[in-house]
């Protein structure tokens, strides 16, 4: 039989909280109770960390009868009826004085047993479970309603950059003679989390294509692209990849990526999606990403990457670049943006990235918007280089992130590099505590998994 694991994943906020309640500095146990999210896939399963309730010392976390320690009922009782109502995980924490190895003991497991089946029923359908630290591991025990079990194969910190945590220490066997040269930089380890990750890019033009080639040659063993458009003749001059025939025969967008992408890593798997990213079956196949690059500058798209980030948790970047001159065609400004997203923080709504107007026009057909003087989509001017400017930018903050390579934390920000005066501005995002979005409000999206809709036009 088939041993089956899950997922969890904090933001950082969240996570720095449980890890400092746990460790004090006393050298004692310590115990608190998470609600979480759900998303599951197939076989796939995510936690997705709401809130964190530390366990007063005393009273909520009290001595055990059996074991050592143990949550008061009174704080059990109070905390799975509120799970069960928001529909929402249970999860019951304590740590261990143990390093980068942990486990339940003996204890904890025969306690396991006696406690949860009612908790089960208790939560009326919602999986139910505990997790148990270590300084730098975690191990989980989660049940489900049928009798399923399932351990722990990550936990996965979402910051400025991406930390992770397992029961064990990840032992890395092997080489990787292609790679041979960025694995001196960020190590074995590094390589093997890359061909590990699923990242989605979304809008395979000018900026998409590249970073789809720079995803491949990195080594990232999972791609998933997606866009409805097909190649033709004035794309040839931004498209890495795309031939004169793809412009003839009309060659989606996606295929041209897919096969530069094959051409640059033979062992990459490239999912590939003709669709728009605002379809309900579409943005479904996000929610188990590692992470998402935004290519596509519609409102309706950030308007679901962003909903994807707070809502499951993944880090996600905007990127884009755009030229605008004035009425007697003198060139005003020239920028690239790159535009980082993590849960809880760099919500496009809190600093005025999506517009809502925008998103009523994009809403009507061609047709609607001739008859009510909007017009239709022109081009927009676009040049290789300012694209290269925005995508290289992204995949390094990408790389610098996801292996957890630099030493200090910084705030999400956003990147405007304008080049007709030229500056480069780093921009620090707002956040409003209760944005619907990213904020912690009840019924608001943060961390809420399957339980609440994301904002798609349906199909």
């Amino acid at each position: 039989m088939k041993h089956r694991t899950c997922e969890i994943r904090f933001g950082e906020g969240d996570y720095n909280i449980l890890h400092a309640h746990l460790y004090p500095g006393d050298g004692d146990e310590h115990g608190a109770i998470l609600h979480a999210g759900l998303c599951t896939e197939g076989d796939t399963v995510r936690l997705l960390v709401r809130e964190v309730y530390p366990a007063k010392l005393g009273s909520d976390y009290v001595e055990g009868k059996i074991g050592y320690r143990a949550l008061s009922p009174q704080f059990i009782h109070r905390h799975i009826t509120a799970c069960r109502d928001e529909r929402m995980v249970y999860l019951a924490v304590h740590n261990h004085d143990s390093d980068w190895n942990v486990g339940f003991s003996t204890v904890d497991m025969e306690s396991h047993e006696r406690g949860y089946p009612a908790l089960l029923g208790i939560a009326k359908g919602m999986p139910v479970g505990a997790l148990v630290l270590g300084k730098n591991s975690m191990q989980a025990d989660i049940w489900f309603k049928g009798g399923e079990r399932r351990s722990l194969s990550s936990c996965v910190v979402v910051g400025s950059s991406i930390r992770r945590l397992t029961p064990r220490q990840i032992q890395v066997n092997g080489d990787s003679p292609s790679h041979d040269r960025q694995m001196r930089m960020f190590g074995k380890l590094g390589q093997v989390h890359l061909a590990g990750a699923r990242v989605a890019v979304i809008g395979l033009g000018g900026i998409g294509s590249m970073l789809a080639e720079y995803l491949a040659r990195l080594g990232v063993g999972n791609l998933v692209f997606i866009d409805n458009d097909h190649m033709e003749t004035s794309n040839l001059s931004r498209v890495v990849g795309a031939t004169m025939a793809d412009a003839q025969s009309a060659a989606l967008k996606v295929e041209v990526a897919k096969r530069h992408a094959l051409e640059a890593n033979p062992n990459v798997k490239v999912e590939t999606i003709v669709d728009d990213v605002a379809k309900d079956s579409v943005a479904a196949k996000l929610r188990t990403c590692d992470y998402i690059f935004l290519a596509a500058d519609s409102m309706r798209a950030r308007l679901v990457v962003n909903a994807l980030v707070h809502q499951y948790l993944i880090p996600a970047t905007q990127i884009g670049a755009k030229v605008r001159g004035d009425e007697k065609g003198n060139l005003i400004d020239a920028m690239s943006a790159t535009r980082h997203m993590r849960p809880g923080s760099g919500c496009l709504w809190c600093n005025g990235f999506i517009d809502s107007t925008q998103l009523a026009i994009e809403a009507k057909t061609d047709e609607e918007r001739r008859a009510q003087a909007y017009g239709t989509n022109e081009p927009n001017p676009s040049v290789i280089t300012m694209n290269a400017m925005a995508a290289a930018q992204a995949i390094n903050d990408f790389l610098f992130d996801f292996l957890k390579l630099r030493g200090a934390q910084r705030p999400a920000e956003f990147i405007h590099a304008h080049y007709v005066a030229p500056a480069v501005k780093w921009v620090r995002a707002r956040h409003d505590g209760s944005c619907e979005e990213c904020g912690r409000e009840t019924g608001s999206r943060f961390a809420a998994g399957d339980a609440k809709s994301l904002p798609t036009l349906g199909g």
